[in-house]
């Protein structure tokens, strides 16, 4: 068996596929022994990458394209969020954005991920950053939901299913960014083009088990939620929630690609806010290399033939 090491963000929903590709044995089919590990500062999973203690990361998309912006080697060869399965959350008195006004906000880190869609959400109603309001990098979904039980931040965004546990609880949706932003590409499979064009057997094959996976998903509403209790802790009821919406919306997608819409989205928002001195890329395909996936998908679609 071959070693693999990949780092994702924290344990949320968003890594269901990965884990169904262990459960179900798809990378050990494909030769593969994968360590999967955690990390809650959504820096460190593209620090791993970059630096070669990772292999392979599931992590914000955004990063992919600073990183490419400061001449950085990562690429996306695969999709995972490409659909935004937030609320923005506030505290139960928090009512509206205007309620907002000398509160903080957390995100995942100031430089990428939550931290864009923040700024945009509270532009359009208004309210400018850093005279407005504050924002505060607490790390993903898990430690946001922590503090706003704890009172440390006002408002945040909240992944289904957290979303619905804080509404049930009584806390208040300010906006759903799905509504504002159709496509987005939030997270997605992130690789160093150097390591993998070294190592293109390995990822092909990484690809496969990913495509097996996202395609098992789809179909197996109640096995896909055992696991998604076993890894995340979540009620059962609320793991089932979050199967029937993201199906329906096609939040993970189908095929284990990217979204060109959702990265253009996302690139379009990253240059209205980020204060970048030049521009590596400004189409999707600047940032995307899709060889491994067509490479996997083609494999196993003969194979099915």
């Amino acid at each position: 068996m071959e070693q693999l090491t990949l780092a994702t963000v924290s344990r949320n929903y968003f890594n269901l596929p990965l884990w169904v590709a262990h459960h179900r044995g798809f990378f050990a089919d494909e030769g593969l022994d994968v360590t999967v590990e955690t990390y809650e500062p959504i820096d460190e999973v593209i620090d791993r990458v970059r630096d070669g203690r990772a292999h392979i990361g599931c992590g914000v998309t955004e990063q992919v394209i600073l990183d490419a912006e400061a001449g950085g080697s990562l690429v996306i060869i695969g999709g995972n969020i490409n659909k935004l399965p937030f609320d923005l959350i506030a505290v139960p008195g928090v009512r509206t954005f205007e309620d907002m006004r000398g509160c903080t906000v957390g995100v995942s880190s100031l430089e990428a991920g939550s931290s864009s869609l923040v700024m945009e959400l509270f532009a359009a109603h208004g309210l400018r950053h850093p005279d407005d309001y504050h924002l505060r990098a607490v790390g993903p979904i898990l430690s946001r939901w922590e503090l706003l039980q704890a009172g440390e931040i006002q408002a945040g965004l909240q992944g289904i299913p957290l979303n619905h546990v804080a509404l049930d609880a009584g806390y208040t949706s300010l906006a759903r960014p799905r509504e504002q932003f159709p496509e987005f590409q939030f997270t997605s499979v992130n690789v160093d083009r150097r390591w993998a064009e070294r190592h293109r057997d390995t990822v092909v094959a990484f690809m496969r088990a990913l495509v097996r996976a996202h395609r098992w998903y789809y179909a197996h509403q109640q096995e896909a939620t055992d696991i998604a209790v076993a890894e995340t802790g979540v009620p059962r009821a609320y793991a089932l929630r979050a199967w029937e919406e993201y199906t329906r919306d096609e939040i993970f997608p189908r095929d284990a690609d990217v979204s060109d819409a959702a990265v253009q989205a996302l690139i379009d928002i990253s240059s209205l806010i980020r204060a970048l001195e030049q521009r590596a890329g400004t189409h999707p395909g600047d940032y995307v290399d899709r060889s491994y996936l067509r490479a996997a998908t083609t494999e196993l679609d003969r194979e099915v033939a």
